[in-house]
């Protein structure tokens, strides 16, 4: 979806250092000096407006959150939602998600999210899909051991062809659901793509993959 550009956005981000990390690989190995408390944590890829990563952050106290998003003129908006609720246990990177062994040392993160991720349908251009091996390479190097992605999207597409990847790259499958909200899954937080598809009638689909 194409987004309206915000020439105001890099400044806006710049102003509040306290929630957006201008230079990640600086934490790199210890980031828990980043937050107030030295809690698990969790990061979002491609947080868009920062509606599920936020809602997170305020229902699990316990747990440090990132949200990773490379367009400025999205990310400012999730900066507009944290500094709305003056969540302490959240920060967001302005990078690129290829570039996640640069800012995380092996076993610093808990969990991967990804959300309503860019299906990229075309089979040129399978290797920009997030679920990608090549991704899933990237995840393993900073999750801890047997660590988790939880995934959701309405492209059935999209789910079909990352359970095959899941599966080609050995990972196990712990949870699945092909119409998330008309399941009994409890705590599910929406983003604001799963909000607009549901309410079109869309079915969403999620999974929960571990690797061993």
């Amino acid at each position: 979806m194409r987004q309206r550009n915000k020439p105001w956005a890099k400044d806006k981000l710049a102003e509040y250092p306290q929630y957006v990390i201008s230079e990640p690989e600086k934490y790199k190995g210890k980031w828990n000096e980043a937050f107030d408390k030295d809690q698990p944590l969790h990061i979002e890829i491609g947080t868009g407006k920062g509606r599920f990563i936020t809602g997170m952050a305020k229902a699990n106290p316990d747990i440090n959150y990132i949200g990773i998003e490379l367009a400025e003129s999205v990310i400012v908006s999730a900066l507009d939602r944290i500094i709305e609720e003056e969540l302490p246990n959240i920060k967001l990177l302005n990078v690129n998600a290829n570039d996640l062994r640069d800012y995380f040392e092996k076993g610093e993160v808990n969990r991967v999210y990804l959300n309503f991720s860019d299906p990229w349908p075309k089979k040129r251009h399978a290797k920009r899909r997030l679920t990608h091996r090549s991704f899933l390479d990237i995840y393993e190097d900073v999750l801890v051991d047997k660590g988790e992605i939880h995934f959701k999207t309405d492209n059935q597409g999209l789910f079909e062809s990352s359970l095959m990847s899941f599966s080609d790259y050995g990972m196990l499958l712990t949870f699945v659901s092909l119409d998330l909200h008309n399941s009994d899954f409890e705590g599910n937080i929406m983003t604001e793509y799963e909000e607009k598809f549901s309410s079109r009638g869309s079915r969403i689909f999620r999974c929960e993959v571990q690797y061993r």
